[in-house]
């Protein structure tokens, strides 16, 4: 398959990770900035290991990425697909080439 083809596919790989409402709060709650997945839990009020899940999918769909300080993993959006506003508007993106979704501040 060429790169026009695979891009659809992405795109509905990305729209099914954000289709679970736990993962979308876990994305609002990272907007903020890296968080490990025990910061993540609690701010959520959430199982660890359910997060741990929903943050692997995130993963693996591209959205998320990690970082190891320590003995910890941050995860964090990631920045080709998360768009602050630069115009002081109230409404932050995740832009996924296909599509681009406004995400509302809290």
């Amino acid at each position: 398959m060429d790169q026009d083809q695979l891009q659809p596919v992405h795109c509905a790989e990305q729209l099914k990770a954000l289709s679970e409402p736990l993962r979308l709060r876990i994305v609002s709650a990272l907007r903020t900035g890296p968080k490990s997945v025990s910061e993540l839990a609690e701010s959520l009020s959430a199982e660890l290991v359910t997060v741990s899940h929903h943050l692997q999918i995130l993963r693996s769909a591209r959205l998320v990425k990690t970082e190891r300080r320590g003995r910890f993993i941050l995860y964090s959006l990631d920045k080709d697909v998360f768009q602050p506003s630069g115009s002081g508007r109230s409404k932050e993106h995740i832009d996924l080439g296909c599509c681009r979704l406004e995400i509302p501040k809290e």
